[in-house]
């Protein structure tokens, strides 16, 4: 594995948050509280692995190839929608970590009735994020290689 590999590697861990999140709220609205606790910390420890193949691939990118992140250029008339889904994921991204800190605190600490009230925002944006990452790199990488 290389640090070109990276990419594909957090869309994979991005497709997986978004399993165990969708698996989290299937179990939680059947009252299976155990598979849902585990399913949602699943979900985070993908982020957070996420998150820190995300610094390295982008970290080596610039301090050791002196390179940007790639950037969309073709087709020219796609470029406007995919914009619009890179900036919502990314502005989403950074929003969404002290909701789902918030929300694993609220838990941890039992206070559900308080958990249950940022978890219906946290879930539908963690899950927004998640899937729009995959389809970032499905885009970027896949679709229409740049």
């Amino acid at each position: 594995m290389t640090i070109h590999d990276l990419p594909a590697v957090n869309a994979t861990l991005n497709g997986l948050s978004a399993v165990f999140l969708t698996f989290g709220f299937i179990f939680i609205k059947c009252g299976n509280k155990t598979a849902h606790r585990f399913c949602m910390l699943a979900a985070f420890c993908a982020s957070v692995v996420f998150l820190g193949c995300y610094l390295t691939y982008h970290g080596y990118l610039a301090l050791v190839l002196h390179q940007g992140p790639t950037h969309f250029l073709k087709p020219e008339w796609f470029k406007p929608i995919y914009l619009t889904i890179l900036g919502t994921h990314t502005l989403l991204a950074a929003l969404i970590v002290p909701l789902i800190l918030i929300t694993l605190w609220r838990a941890k600490k039992e206070r559900f009735e308080q958990h249950k009230k940022i978890a219906r925002w946290t879930w539908p944006l963690w899950m927004y994020v998640s899937v729009t990452g995959v389809a970032i790199y499905w885009l970027l990488y896949i679709q229409f290689p740049q």
